[in-house]
């Protein structure tokens, strides 16, 4: 049992990004880019399939990680980012590099600025599932907003 929740820990570090002394939910958010660029070789079906995986993982994970670190939201968490990030770019898949980027930064400023919703179901529970929803739903919102971009 304890080995799995570490196991789940380091996922919810995504490999050790949350580690990263300075923002390391944006460090996170970049570490998910090499996976958005192998995800768009997948066929679409399988690329959200994949990311809907992370989101169900993170949620697991990120209660590991709650459960190691004795803390409700740990900075250290950042497959929340990870996931977002992903479901952001999923929507300008095939688009501009442009657009990915918008996503990129749409989600950064959505889930650091959490507008309505986004904050408020931050307390759902259990814990892992409150620190992935709101990254989850800033990723949809960011990924709506990139989608404006050429």
């Amino acid at each position: 049992m304890m080995a799995m929740r570490v196991v789940g820990l380091w996922i919810a570090r995504w490999f050790g990004c949350g580690l990263f002394p300075y923002g390391p939910g944006t460090i996170g958010a970049l570490g998910a880019i090499p996976l958005q660029f192998l995800c768009m070789q997948l066929p679409y079906w399988a690329h959200l399939s994949f990311v809907a995986l992370i989101c169900v993982v993170g949620i697991w994970a990120s209660d590991c990680a709650v459960k190691l670190l004795h803390t409700d939201d740990p900075q250290q968490v950042v497959v929340d980012e990870v996931a977002g990030t992903l479901i952001a770019m999923a929507f300008v898949r095939g688009h501009s590099i442009w657009a990915l980027v918008a996503a990129f930064i749409a989600f950064r400023v959505l889930d650091i600025w959490k507008p309505g919703p986004i904050d408020s179901v931050q307390r759902v529970r259990p814990e892992g599932l409150a620190i992935m929803a709101d990254d989850i739903l800033a990723g949809l919102g960011a990924g709506l907003i990139a989608m404006l971009v050429p």
